[in-house]
């Protein structure tokens, strides 16, 4: 039975690389094909440019003020830390997008210059986003700079699921202001 075991296991590993390969090639073709021709969206643009300079300056306690206020927030109906992100014309911006996306896009939120969101088009776990790869690696690589997540079943949707991260530039300066991150639906892709 040992020997068995060692003979697949080599199998399934080399499927989900394969798999795995294939997915980041589908997410790449949708990221150059559809993505990025909203991405750097004035509307969106606007939104990140607001909020640097609306937080400028910001120290670590605050973030984790707001990041904590955020996530008492998550499924309550009084929601004054989420309402304004959730309902801005940047979310609204990023919902018509999801709406336009065929099933291929599950989600996505925009974040300023330090990880905190600026728009989303559900609320999120958290608020500040500065503590994970999606954002640290991406914005500290610059402009164009590409993330791709790992492949996941989504308890709740019972699909699988990947995220791209990039980073989102100001056209008018060619600075990196922000990132987006845009969840998508694997089975939809393939």
């Amino acid at each position: 039975m040992k020997l068995f075991r060692l003979a697949v296991l080599p199998l399934a590993l080399m499927t989900t690389a394969a798999y795995a390969s294939e997915y980041d090639a589908a997410m790449r073709a949708y990221l150059d094909s559809s993505i990025r021709t909203w991405a750097n969206d004035p509307v969106l643009v606007a939104a990140i440019n607001a909020a640097n300079t609306e937080r400028a300056g910001i120290d670590q306690a605050r973030i984790d003020n707001m990041d904590t206020a955020w996530r008492a927030e998550v499924g309550q109906a009084d929601s004054p830390t989420i309402t304004p992100i959730l309902t801005s014309a940047a979310a609204d911006f990023l919902r018509t997008q999801i709406d336009s996306s065929g099933g291929k896009i599950t989600e996505v939120f925009i974040t300023d210059n330090v990880g905190l969101n600026v728009a989303v088009s559900a609320p999120t776990s958290d608020m500040w986003q500065g503590d994970e790869d999606k954002f640290s690696k991406v914005f500290s690589a610059g402009p164009d700079a590409v993330l791709l997540g790992e492949i996941e079943l989504d308890e709740s949707t019972q699909t699988y699921q990947g995220q791209i991260s990039i980073s989102i530039t100001d056209p008018a300066t060619s600075q990196v202001i922000g990132t987006m991150t845009i969840g998508l639906n694997a089975e939809a892709l393939m």
